[in-house]
């Protein structure tokens, strides 16, 4: 098995290029599509595409959030203190595949940008505590394990698709209305997914770590590893430094590492949280109050202004890649609608599946889209108008087309380097060395996703 991933992985990284190409090059092909397969004219569809591109501004924004809130919370001085003492609680190099993997999922299916980047941080520091204690843990696999949580966050708490369905205002409201979390995210069939990979991956990351001597172990001053927790305890510890260094501080510069504004805020936004936490449990749970949630988390436990705003600044430049691309999924969608190719693609898939197999093709075909577009947001706007689509001809319920295509986009992270990219910027590894585990988790979790979406839908 190591070996059959080491081959998907060295493919991968080869032939898998930037996000942001895969993103020109899908334009290009539904522009080529629409032009041989609708009646619109070249100056039509350029049309099309402009009238589209600025769609998505409002859900760009709430994924850049996303990403943001969760990074920040996740390096948080009280998150990374947590961090170090699950680390410290590994045994063996087993242990320590399995505690990393374990937790980089839960935390995954909590908050995607949490488990990315607290999923990372965790496989550094429990590398680090075993070399410290002289166990010889094959650093690699470990970090594919702190991967688990971008194969299953779609699946949880903070999926794009099934949030984004259930927040007033979503583009496909008009249709379906607004889905609640009970008939996406906590349907039988997801949970049970939810559940074998929670328990499958650890195991099969665990059996594919090699003898002591061959372990790969993480280098001895990677235990400092790059991320925003440590410039922000620097900026944020203690309320801002010492006293002395409050004082040569100016007034305006005191208030930045003033505890009194950060418990002003969480104040004032606990009184709006609690309740609504209370009335709408997780249920209720859109991307506007998983945002708020976790902004005033993080605002609490980094405890001054200066602390947040220094993790926030981190997390934005890995939120970069949604910003730009965005308006180019929403140009696609464009070009989609306008032209009438939509309808085309939504008769295609409805002329060969039927009720019972249609949650298989729409969950392939998402995980194949992908590789093209590697955001859940991004591939929910080009992918969730033809699923719907189909559905509705089917008579399948639409959270069941929601969650098949939640479940596809996940499963090929994977295999698929744009996401991994924060994670092997925190391990300094390369992507083929991780991405050849964490592609054999894939093909796990594709065959448990199917079963799961083709007998318990």
């Amino acid at each position: 098995m190591r070996r059959f991933g080491n081959v998907l992985a060295a493919f991968s990284t080869r032939w898998v290029p930037d996000a942001f190409v895969f993103a020109i090059l899908l334009s290009v092909l539904v522009f080529g599509l629409a032009l041989g397969l609708t009646d619109r004219t070249p100056l039509e569809l350029v049309g099309d595409w402009y009238d589209g591109f600025w769609n998505l501004l409002q859900f760009g924004m709430q994924m850049t959030l996303v990403l943001v809130t969760g990074y920040a919370l996740a390096s948080s001085p009280p998150a990374e203190r947590a961090i170090r003492w699950v680390a410290g609680r590994t045994r063996g190099p087993l242990s320590a595949v399995a505690v990393t993997a374990v937790g980089a999922a839960l935390l995954g299916t909590l908050h995607w940008g949490l488990g990315l980047i607290a999923g990372a941080l965790l496989a550094v520091e429990v590398a680090r505590s075993c070399r410290e204690r002289g166990i010889r843990v094959h650093f690699p696999l470990v970090a594919a394990g702190g991967y688990v949580g971008l194969m299953v966050w779609h699946s949880g708490l903070s999926g794009s698709a099934p949030l984004l369905v259930n927040t007033p205002g979503h583009f496909l409201e008009e249709r379906i209305g607004l889905i609640p979390l009970s008939e996406t995210v906590l349907q039988p069939f997801n949970l049970v997914f939810l559940a074998a990979m929670l328990i499958g991956a650890p195991l099969l990351l665990m059996s594919m770590h090699p003898r002591a001597e061959d372990s790969e172990e993480i280098e001895a001053d990677d235990g400092g590893a790059p991320g925003a927790g440590g410039a922000a305890d620097r900026a944020g510890a203690g309320g801002g430094g010492t006293a002395t260094a409050l004082r040569e501080l100016s007034p305006a510069q005191r208030l930045m590492h003033s505890r009194l504004p950060v418990y002003l805020v969480v104040a004032v936004g606990l009184v709006y949280l609690v309740p609504a936490l209370a009335r709408d449990g997780i249920v209720g749970m859109n991307i506007n109050l998983l945002n708020f949630t976790f902004l005033i988390a993080g605002l609490g436990l980094h405890g001054t202004l200066a602390g947040y705003s220094a993790a926030a600044a981190a997390g934005a430049r890995n939120a970069s890649a949604v910003i730009i691309q965005f308006p180019f999924y929403a140009g696609i969608m464009g070009v989609m609608a306008g032209s009438g190719l939509l309808a085309v693609v939504t008769e295609s898939f409805v002329s060969f599946a039927t009720p019972a197999s249609y949650p298989f093709w729409a969950l392939t075909s998402a995980a194949l889209v992908n590789f093209a577009v590697p955001s859940g947001g991004g591939q929910w706007a080009v992918q969730g108008p033809v699923v719907i689509g189909a559905t509705e001809s089917l008579g399948i319920a639409p959270g069941v087309g929601v969650m098949a295509v939640a479940m596809g986009d996940q499963l090929t992270n994977g295999i698929q380097p744009f996401w991994a990219l924060p994670l092997l910027a925190l391990t300094r590894l390369r992507a083929g060395s991780v991405l050849g585990y964490s592609a054999v988790v894939t093909l796990f979790g594709f065959v448990v996703a199917s079963l799961c979406v083709t007998f318990l839908t």
